[in-house]
């Protein structure tokens, strides 16, 4: 009886030390209650358990994934979209091992409590973040409801009327991200499914508190374009509209451009002179340069701080050389940071043929006994050369346009502070250089008559300007194709080709009315939209 005894300890120690052999080999069934994620592999081979899985995973792919998004908004979307794919197929070799694997203890406990409940692998899923995450923030978010900030109503007195602000809904993308991955890992079935998104409250900018404060007037100025049509006084009175009421929070950059743009018709713009390339052609928007002058001038006073400032290619007349502010398209913008401790108001206005900006905020410099000016130093300058005659194949032939001759400078721009009307401070703000540009007589020369347009081509040659206006009032005389074009112009040319013109008119032509200039206010603006801006001088 003892030796049955120690025969029976033996066994047990031995199985202690050396364990039941892994089912390694394929045919061995999972036990039951043994599943990987939802997919029940009780029964099954290893094979037969992973053909399951990747059933169940192809099953998901066409599923139909609900998210829900702001306001009772839903986007459909499908796993297969975001390349769901399973990761950890190692836990199938687990569950063929499941209560066969370990000492006798081991592989006793694990079928305990597989009868008492069921063993459950996780399933982890991996899947294409990005893509999902493009869909969170272009469908999902696309519901969102931005916020409503809080507004300043400008009334009598400088007084602000307070208009509070909404909270508006957005899509917390980051957290939503996480909360769809694990819906698909855990919860999602063939029959498709649907998540909650998580939702952010976005709270709107500025209150009553914080925007009661803004009273003190900070810096303003004015500029005039009495001598502009009608067209270039549209575009500055709509820049100013786009630009007024503009709050602008600590640390926020503003950008001219940005909020004067684009220029369109539908946006309120007309053609208008501009610069390019020292030349004054029509474009959308003519004019918006004065617009943002006059507001840099005014940020000036307010001593905010300036990042990006361009001075136009030729000089304008309507503040002192070095003051001006470019727009040019992208090339050429003005920005300026609110680096104040408290929000800024910027109020525009036209009327009367002059555009002011007027900045509000709140004082915290000690103005009672400081003040502040502004001086032009011209450096050099250089004069226009000869006058220069061009062709112009967009204007009827003969058709004659003068743009007036620009002085070259260069300049510095400087702020000077003073205390009691005592210069105390001399900061140089910027140097400025403005191109010089002749006096540029534009000549039509859109015309089918090859006589006529060979005889306006040598007379723009000549580079002389009384005889290529001569020619130019003969073609108009007879509209370029009779007796006068036959007669004069063609000997203007058989001249011209014999190397015989000496730069005067024919006696017979008559004088050319006198062409007026076209005035230098209607010349200020550089503005290119969408195209490449001309070079700075």
């Amino acid at each position: 009886m003892k030796k049955i005894v120690n025969l029976i300890g033996t066994v047990l120690l031995l199985c202690l030390l050396f364990p039941y052999p892994t089912a390694a080999a394929d045919g061995v069934l999972i036990k039951e209650g043994v599943y990987a994620g939802k997919v029940d592999l009780s029964g099954m081979t290893e094979s037969e358990a992973v053909s399951a899985v990747e059933n169940y995973m192809e099953s998901l792919d066409n599923a139909d994934l609900v998210l829900n998004c702001v306001s009772g908004n839903t986007v459909v979307v499908k796993p297969a979209d975001f390349s769901v794919s399973w990761g950890n197929r190692e836990i199938v070799s687990e569950a063929v091992e499941l209560g066969r694997s370990g000492n006798v203890i081991r592989r006793f406990k694990d079928l305990s409590d597989l009868k008492k409940h069921k063993k459950v692998y996780d399933l982890e899923l991996s899947m294409d973040d990005e893509a999902l995450k493009k869909v969170l923030t272009e469908q999902c978010a696309a519901y969102d409801t931005k916020p409503k900030n809080a507004e300043l109503i400008p009334g009598d007195g400088g007084n602000f009327t307070i208009i509070e602000g909404e909270d508006g809904e957005g899509v917390n993308v980051d957290a939503s991200l996480e909360v769809v991955e694990d819906y698909i890992a855990n919860d999602l079935s063939a029959e498709g499914g649907s998540v909650d998104l998580v939702i952010d409250t976005v709270k709107p900018r500025g209150d009553t508190e914080t925007l009661s404060k803004i009273k003190d007037k900070l810096g303003s100025f004015t500029t005039k374009y009495e001598t502009s049509g009608a067209d270039r006084s549209a575009n500055i009175s709509t820049g100013c509209k786009h630009i007024n009421g503009t709050l602008l929070y600590p640390g926020e950059q503003f950008s001219v451009y940005e909020h004067v743009s684009p220029f369109t018709e539908e946006n309120g713009y007309h053609l208008a002179g501009s610069y390019l390339n020292g030349l004054v052609v029509e474009s959308l928007g003519g004019g918006i340069c004065q617009v943002s002058t006059t507001l840099y001038q005014a940020v000036l006073r307010a001593e905010l701080q300036v990042d990006e400032r361009s001075n136009h290619s030729m000089v304008v007349d309507y503040v002192p050389h070095g003051g001006d502010a470019a727009i040019a398209g992208t090339a050429k913008d003005f920005k300026f940071t609110n680096n104040t401790e408290y929000p800024i108001y910027i109020a525009g206005q036209t009327g009367g043929k002059a555009i002011t900006f007027t900045i509000y905020g709140v004082e915290t410099r000690d103005m009672s006994n400081r003040s502040l000016e502004f001086e032009s130093v011209e450096l050099s300058r250089e004069e226009p050369g000869p006058d220069k005659v061009i062709a112009d194949p967009e204007s009827p032939a003969g058709s004659v346009h003068t743009q007036s001759a620009h002085t070259g400078y260069r300049c510095e721009f400087w702020k000077i502070i003073k205390e009691g009307g005592v210069e105390k401070d001399r900061v140089k703000i910027s140097t400025s250089t403005y191109k010089a540009v002749p006096r540029i007589i534009s000549i039509g020369t859109a015309t089918d008559n090859d006589v006529t347009k060979a005889a306006l081509n040598n007379a723009i040659n000549t580079q002389n300007p009384d005889y290529a206006k001569a020619v130019a009032a003969s073609v108009k005389l007879d509209g370029g194709a009779g007796a006068l074009a036959e007669q004069q112009l063609g000997a203007a040319a058989a001249a011209a080709a014999g190397g015989e013109i000496t730069g005067e008119a024919p006696a017979e032509q008559p004088s050319p009315a006198p062409e007026a200039e076209q005035p230098q206010e209607e010349q200020h603006e550089e503005y290119r939209a969408e195209d490449e801006a001309e070079p700075d001088g």
